[in-house]
């Protein structure tokens, strides 16, 4: 299956870079570029990405703006922010926008590619680590974030709260199905139904529920 990417950056040399990294992968195409987050709605609409690498600082839209409104429309693509710089508000910002991940462009172009693929394959590319020091900084800093999670998460049956807890600790599917005696396609189905449930877009928002919920 052709990964269909699209690369939004105000830098065409950074937005050519890239092109040559991916391009060149046999499994990714290139549909289109974008030089700012208000192009985004346009190229999308005309190309139907798979995937959108989204820098962060651009001069008119931001990435972090184009983000939010892109994952609030009907089958919005996943969309990775890839930047220079990295602030826990701004990560927290893009992964509570929907964002299936964040990376720095100094990311060695074997794992950038890796990445992508996960991504367009359903998976996070944040790793467990990573993850678990995001959401713990903002655990406890809303109080009544921390009810809402709670009482969201109470909505679901016991089995879907199991699954949505090992999720918050950074498990895999194949983890959670080991921990929980459930196969694999068991605990994806549990996944697919705790996202429709809680109206979330995708493993990391689970996590960050889950954590908001601890706080």
């Amino acid at each position: 299956m052709t990964i269909r990417v699209l690369i939004v950056d105000d830098d065409a040399l950074v937005r050519a870079g890239l092109s040559m990294i991916l391009g060149g992968t046999g499994d990714i195409e290139i549909v289109g570029e974008a030089g700012d987050g208000s192009q985004v709605p346009g190229m999308v609409a005309g190309h139907r990405p798979d995937v959108v690498l989204m820098d962060i600082r651009m001069p008119d839209v931001d990435g972090l703006t184009a983000t939010e409104a892109l994952r609030a429309g009907k089958e919005p693509p996943e969309v990775v922010v890839l930047t220079t710089f990295h602030a826990d508000a701004q990560v927290l910002r893009a992964l509570r926008a929907g964002a299936a991940g964040f990376l720095l462009k100094d990311i060695p172009p074997r794992e950038l590619v890796e990445a992508i693929r996960k991504v367009a394959a359903g998976e996070p590319i944040l790793s467990p680590a990573v993850t678990r020091q995001l959401i713990s900084h903002v655990s406890g800093a809303v109080r009544d974030r921390a009810d809402r999670a709670r009482e969201l998460l109470g909505g679901l049956s016991e089995r879907e709260r199991e699954v949505a807890l090992a999720i918050g600790q950074g498990r895999s599917n194949a983890e959670i199905g080991r921990e929980l005696y459930m196969s694999v396609a068991t605990v994806k189905a549990h996944v697919s139904r705790i996202l429709t449930k809680l109206a979330l877009n995708n493993r990391v928002q689970i996590a960050l529920l889950v954590h908001d919920a601890a706080g």
